[in-house]
């Protein structure tokens, strides 16, 4: 184990020389990737300052990387002083009295009773507040995971029956099991897959999705279809028989909320409008005038209870867990990252992940439904100056007293104002600039975006996130099978550039000095020695030597090692001298496994792009005075 942790240290330290060596070109305008560096460089013989942080800086990696399964709790609350709780505390009401009626909303969405909101605001938050990192990441309820278990639970037993209850918690049950073995294994990565552009588009379908969802409770309309397409239709068929109070009382609150989010961000403007309303309610009995209500709440603590779910169930529910495990792990990272860089806070991705774990079990136990880290709601939190989980805590406290107290009233809550709520959610869920932005730096990005928004409207939340996830493979892979291929070119000056590799370009006569921008696998093995071989058959002046860039080169696996040893014998029949140049050592180890260094020579491979060429020379080829003047800027 020893050994195994200073051979680690050694790559560490290797990679921080590289960057630490390749830092002052890039600082004077000069490429990175026309550089190389001396690799028998170590800590020691750089200066004594930059020695030390460079090996203090590897050894906290070292550290980080060896606490294992190591857990740790109250990172997200600790260290705490007598004002800042106090500070959080304050926050943290503000957060309660902003935040209660959104997660009352977040159950017409979860298609579950009022009740399991509260529930997701108790014993959820404390968990991760216990559990987690993240000292602003607020965990809860939350619109996307909301509408990825609803849209396929909805289709297995009635909304809101026991059976459909049991079925939620078992999703939440399962979805902790997944985030369990993603913190021991090592699987967060997997939510990477879901690329931002991907996640933005599945987002702004969510929000089509629920906002439709939405109307029929809003006008008084008549919806029976779970289908997006079909709501919509029912929405159009029912419009003449729309109610106009309640179109009336829906586009106050609607405009009332929007317009706070945009005036008066700090001000709780969703529960003056809940507050009003029920007052409203109770005393013009609106019930009695063609509203529909949300009729009496169960009061009180939620009682603790595994799932009463059949071996069958817990089978078909487990996809949809999945979806949930993907769509947290994307969005709880990437809402904690933005907030630990904006306060330069470190945060621990791992407990973070544990965290998550739990608060979904405590979900799972106490009648609540699968949370998310919130990006909304985290960032209502530290609008109200939240610096920790502390704030969390009192808006866990205040939901205590609403369940013990407070619950009654909300029993005169017209429908169509919570529909309202849940509407100007899925508002802010379409991200109308993030598009935008998104067309304008890549048109390719901003169709994967629009087709994984379609995608959720017209098949449905769950296959959305499926194909937003799929979709990202095929562009990455796309990608890397059509990767930037490059060949050392003389400019007007003499000075060697890159430049696209195109039939007919030359380094030199007799040479090729070629870079290829991805690693070497089986989709693309063939494109790269079909590209070589054309260079080399249409070039101005016979090929004696060509030299392989290797820098972006991180891995062949076993089909591009047999093309490109195939590729390496034609060429020596042609009699091409084939160098490597830049081979890192895991490329080396690669090249060593499958037989590539025995067919081209051990001799023939080398760290450094200067290297290559000096053996080039060796070889035979002679370089102009100009050329040799001119060669790329290397140590």
């Amino acid at each position: 184990m020893r050994n195994m942790a200073a051979g680690r240290a050694d790559v560490l330290l290797g990679q921080a020389v590289e960057n630490n060596m390749r830092r002052p070109f890039v600082q004077h305008g000069l490429s990175a990737g026309a550089l190389d560096y001396d690799t028998n460089m170590t800590p020691k013989s750089l200066p004594s300052r930059e020695g030390r942080r460079l090996r203090q800086t590897c050894g906290e990696q070292l550290n980080r990387e060896g606490e294992g399964m190591g857990v740790k709790i109250l990172g997200g609350l600790l260290p705490i002083k007598l004002r800042e709780a106090l500070r959080d505390a304050f926050a943290g009401v503000t957060l309660a009295s902003m935040n209660i009626p959104q997660v009352l909303g977040y159950t017409r969405i979860a298609q579950t009773p009022v009740i399991t909101g509260l529930y997701t605001a108790l014993l959820p938050v404390v968990a991760f507040a216990v559990f987690g990192s993240s000292r602003h990441l607020v965990v809860a309820a939350d619109s996307a995971t909301a509408a990825i278990f609803a849209s396929s639970l909805s289709s297995m037993a009635e909304p809101a029956s026991e059976h459909y209850m049991a079925l939620v918690g078992m999703v939440a049950l399962l979805t902790a099991g997944l985030l369990v073995l993603a913190r021991v294994f090592r699987l967060g990565f997997l939510a990477d897959f879901l690329s931002r552009t991907a996640l933005t588009g599945f987002l702004t379908g969510v929000g089509f999705q629920v906002g439709i969802a939405m109307l029929g409770a809003m006008l008084g309309v008549d919806v029976t279809s779970r289908r997006t397409l079909e709501q919509l239709w029912q929405v159009v068929q029912g419009l003449p028989s729309l109610s106009p109070r309640m179109l009336g009382l829906s586009l106050v609150v609607v405009a009332s909320i929007l317009a706070g989010k945009r005036f008066a961000r700090w001000f709780p403007v969703s529960l003056v409008v809940v507050v009003a309303t029920i007052a409203a309610s109770a005393w013009l009995r609106l019930s009695e005038h063609g509203f529909s209500v949300i009729g009496p709440v169960q009061g009180g603590l939620p009682s603790l209870a595994l799932p009463n779910v059949s071996w069958s169930d817990t089978l078909a529910v487990l996809p949809v867990a999945m979806s949930c495990f993907v769509m947290i792990i994307a969005q709880s990272a990437a809402t904690s990252r933005v907030y630990a860089i904006r306060h330069q806070e470190r945060v621990d991705e791992n407990a973070d992940i544990l965290g998550l774990a739990v608060a979904n079990a405590a979900a799972a136990v106490s009648g609540a439904f699968v949370v998310n880290g919130s990006p909304t709601q985290t960032a209502m939190a530290d609008g109200a100056g939240a610096r920790s989980q502390a704030a969390q805590l009192a808006f866990a406290g205040i939901v205590v007293l609403v369940l013990l107290f407070l619950t009654g009233p909300l029993q005169y809550l017209p429908h169509c104002v919570l529909a309202s709520i849940v509407f100007t959610i899925a508002v802010g869920m379409v991200d109308v600039k993030g598009l935008r932005n998104i067309r304008q730096e890549s048109r390719g990005e901003f169709l994967l975006a629009i087709t994984s928004a379609a995608a959720v409207v017209a098949v449905g939340v769950e296959q959305g996130i499926l194909f937003a996830i799929g979709f990202s493979l095929v562009r990455h892979v796309r990608h890397s099978y059509r990767a930037h291929a490059m060949v050392l070119i003389p400019d007007a000056a003499g000075r060697w550039e890159p430049t696209p590799a195109a039939p007919g370009l030359q380094t030199a006569p007799g040479l090729i000095v070629f870079r290829y921008g991805a690693d070497l696998f089986y989709a693309n093995a063939d494109s790269f020695a079909d590209q070589v071989r054309e260079l080399v058959e249409k070039a101005p002046a016979p090929v004696k030597w060509l030299v392989f860039d290797a820098e972006a080169i991180g891995d062949i696996d076993l089909s591009a090692a047999q093309t490109l040893r195939t590729l390496l014998e034609e060429l020596s029949r042609k009699g091409v001298h084939v160098f490597v140049g830049r081979v890192n050592p895991y490329l080396l180890s690669d090249m060593r496994r499958h037989h590539i260094a025995e067919t081209l020579g051990e001799g023939r491979i080398f760290a450094s792009l200067h290297e290559a060429l000096n053996a080039v020379r060796a070889d035979g080829w002679a370089a102009s005075r100009s050329e040799a003047s001119n060669l790329p800027v290397i140590r």
